[in-house]
């Protein structure tokens, strides 16, 4: 089977809430990423439970008619901390602190994290045998996904666009491929 993971769009900077909605950017972001998608057969639409990943997967689901369905288990390390500072942002306003978050200074089990996500993503790719699925979720959530696929520990390892799309091949055997990280052709203009 095919797993198709899709990065959401650029959400709204938020200190009050880990879980803000898309920006008008983001909503732009969102709106490519479904017309780009748009020519493959897709067998089931996911979705974190979170604001800025269900907005980014609605324009999608709404083309293909498929439901969307969430899953908890794909939902952001941060989805407790209470604000929301897109990475960019928090590496341009503050350089030190970015460094020491993508050094892995982070107050998150990530080994937890990881365990959480495969679970959740094996639990679907077993759902899902030979089909082919999209998954709108989180940087977080594809890095440690794909660390797993590599054998490598947990960690933010690289920076997932926004809107990003990562495909993996899933074999009924249990081995998992690479097959793109990082597709961001339809964000050019």
């Amino acid at each position: 089977m095919e797993l198709i993971l899709v990065r959401h769009g650029l959400p709204e900077r938020s200190g009050e809430t880990s879980d803000p909605p898309l920006s008008d950017e983001g909503h732009d972001q969102a709106a490519a990423v479904a017309r780009w998608l748009a020519a493959e057969r897709v067998d089931a639409i996911w979705s974190s439970p979170m604001k800025r990943a269900i907005q980014t997967a609605e324009p999608f689901a709404r083309h293909t008619g498929h439901t969307l369905r969430h899953h908890e288990g794909i939902a952001e390390f941060d989805r407790h901390s209470g604000e929301y500072v897109p990475m960019e942002q928090l590496k341009a306003e503050n350089y030190e602190a970015w460094k020491a978050f993508v050094d892995g200074g982070l107050d998150v089990d990530m080994a937890g994290f990881q365990a959480e996500v495969v679970a959740a993503l094996e639990q679907l790719i077993s759902d899902h045998a030979g089909q082919r699925i999209a998954v709108f979720c989180h940087g977080g959530v594809i890095n440690v996904w794909a660390a797993h696929v590599l054998g490598t520990p947990p960690r933010l390892f690289f920076e997932p666009a926004y809107t990003s799309i990562h495909r993996f091949m899933c074999a009924r055997s249990g081995q998992r491929n690479v097959l793109s990280l990082n597709e961001t052709a339809h964000l050019r203009p």
